[in-house]
């Protein structure tokens, strides 16, 4: 199991099922339908009314990224392509990069480097691909507010449900022994909109902001690169250039990489 998520998730069951039997509560108290209709209906309808259905039928391809692992482009493989890239244009130029575009899996990468190709301004070039990555971070942030709104909802939705509850307890007070399960029962609410809300939706929605947030310096990485090509810099500048992108521990392995494959060309 690579996801972390799913971890996750399965470590908070654990951790809530089993403090409640440590504290010698019945996880039975836990089958209550009217808590789950107003902690899972209550934040279904909250989310309805604050974003348009046009965001909202995203939701399942949200559910999709958070559950499973992101195929993003290794950022050494990157600087390595970059060079090897910036190595046949400065020996042959730029058109003859033309052949390796559909090799490029990437739609951002590929379009960036058809721009370049196409003869384009490098002022044009900034402008499209800086216009684009703002416009899908916007949408990654329009994605992520869904699910932190259902986070802040869920919790207070916790709090309404332990009040109805209580009504519904207080209404009739001849039997102590059914009251008192009554009200254990009207907290039920408040635990499983705290549980769905700070446990589920809030952490969901922070790990699509880390997932976005990858994203995107992947492609100000790629449009550095794109551009460096395109004003013909050398090899070792644009894995200087790049580079930046990397952490200390990522420099140092492409560096002792580099430096192994030279002595086995030598």
């Amino acid at each position: 199991m690579k996801n972390s998520t799913i971890i996750g998730i399965v470590l908070s069951l654990i951790a809530v099922l089993g403090g409640m039997v440590l504290k010698g509560a019945h996880l039975s108290s836990l089958l209550n339908p009217a808590a789950y209709m107003i902690i899972i209906v209550g934040t279904v309808s909250a989310v309805l009314i604050a974003f348009p259905m046009s965001e909202l039928k995203k939701v399942g391809a949200l559910f999709k990224i958070i559950f499973s692992e992101q195929k993003l482009p290794s950022r050494e493989e990157l600087i390595s392509k970059f060079m090897e890239w910036a190595s046949i244009t400065r020996r042959e130029g730029l058109l003859a990069l033309e052949a390796r575009v559909d090799e490029i899996e990437d739609n951002f990468l590929r379009n960036g480097m058809r721009m370049i190709i196409d003869g384009n301004d490098q002022d044009l070039v900034r402008d499209v691909l800086l216009e684009d990555i703002a416009a899908t971070e916007d949408r990654h942030k329009a994605g992520a507010l869904i699910f932190t709104q259902a986070g802040t909802y869920a919790p207070t939705l916790g709090v309404l449900g332990a009040v109805v509850g209580l009504v519904a307890a207080l209404a009739d007070m001849s039997d102590m022994a059914k009251l008192a399960h009554a009200i254990a029962g009207a907290f039920i609410a408040t635990l499983l909109g705290i549980f769905t809300g700070y446990v589920l939706w809030h952490p969901m929605a922070n790990r699509l902001k880390r997932i976005s947030k990858a994203e995107i310096q992947i492609r100000l990485m790629m449009l550095e690169g794109l551009l460096s090509i395109q004003s013909g810099v050398s090899t070792i500048a644009i894995n200087q250039k790049l580079s930046v992108f990397l952490t200390p521990t990522e420099r140092l392995k492409l560096k002792e990489k580099e430096e192994g494959e030279g002595e086995q060309k030598a």
